[in-house]
């Protein structure tokens, strides 16, 4: 049984951009928190909807902040995409476009499928994941694909991730090009579906985990579907109007200023619905 903290809760769902670091930046206070919590038996696992690199990619991105993490405490939405991928294609092989990174274009190809780089090679489903190297010609070639008829998946739908230099376009926003273009949308895996949050949970053996995060539609959002107690922490994407105004399925259990909140009494909780 692990330890408990922070009103009773017995592991950590963190997300990332804007929680841990910020780019190549750990956000103030960060680290030494979950270092703590390391310290006092507090399992932690990290729940990312950025699809763009492999979890050991990630752990050792962490590790260079003073972290000791491992692959397996990572659950990004690159997996949950593939996932979803097979069951939109009824776990048939089939030929994919793959728009995104390499760590997505192997997970596609491990599950079985022909990896096609262009419209031309007629292509059954196009995944979409963030990568910072998507260009027009990528969105492009994903479009025709589309409009031709193929599947489309989205890895996920986030509009903006932050940066250290500020709030940049996520793959949401690329997303929209396409919809845009093809006049339709896809299915979308990752937060704020409820998977990847009872993933880490099983993996970490915990029953009342904490869902921390700095998205409300995101982050928020899926550990309330999840069934989860959640903390918005005032460290990345939203802020306390936008929390204020939020709808009840977003509201957050508790207000953060951030991850060294977790280490004090908790404040007190909101009851769904309730403005901060």
């Amino acid at each position: 049984m692990a330890p408990r903290f922070f009103d009773g809760h017995d592991a950590v769902l963190c997300d990332l951009d804007g929680v841990v670091y910020a780019g190549d930046h750990a956000v103030a206070g960060a680290v030494e928190t979950l270092r703590e919590l390391g310290g006092r038996g507090v399992p932690v696992a990290y729940v990312t909807n950025n699809a763009s690199r492999a979890p050991e990619a990630v752990a050792a991105h962490l590790n260079a902040f003073g972290l000791e993490v491992t692959g397996d405490r990572v659950f990004g939405s690159a997996a949950a995409g593939v996932a979803l991928l097979d069951e939109v294609l009824g776990g048939r092989a089939a030929r994919v476009l793959v728009v995104g990174s390499d760590h997505l274009r192997s997970l596609v190809g491990a599950a079985g499928h022909r990896v096609v780089g262009s419209a031309a090679e007629a292509p059954d489903a196009v995944i979409q994941g963030f990568d910072p190297s998507v260009c027009w010609a990528d969105l492009a070639e994903a479009s025709y694909a589309v409009r031709a008829g193929a599947r489309w998946v989205a890895t996920n739908t986030d509009l903006t991730i932050p940066r250290a230099e500020g709030i940049a376009p996520g793959n949401g926003a690329l997303v929209e090009a396409v919809a845009r273009a093809t006049g339709t949308r896809p299915v979308a895996a990752g937060k704020p579906e409820p998977v990847l949050f009872r993933m880490a949970a099983r993996a970490v053996g915990a029953r009342r985990p904490l869902v921390v995060g700095d998205r409300l539609d995101t982050d928020i959002l899926g550990g309330n579907r999840s069934g989860f107690d959640t903390a918005l922490v005032l460290t990345g994407v939203d802020d306390r109007e936008s929390a204020a105004a939020a709808p009840a399925e977003q509201q957050p259990t508790w207000l953060l200023a951030g991850l060294p909140d977790l280490l004090g009494r908790p404040p007190q909780r909101w009851a769904p619905g309730e403005r901060p």
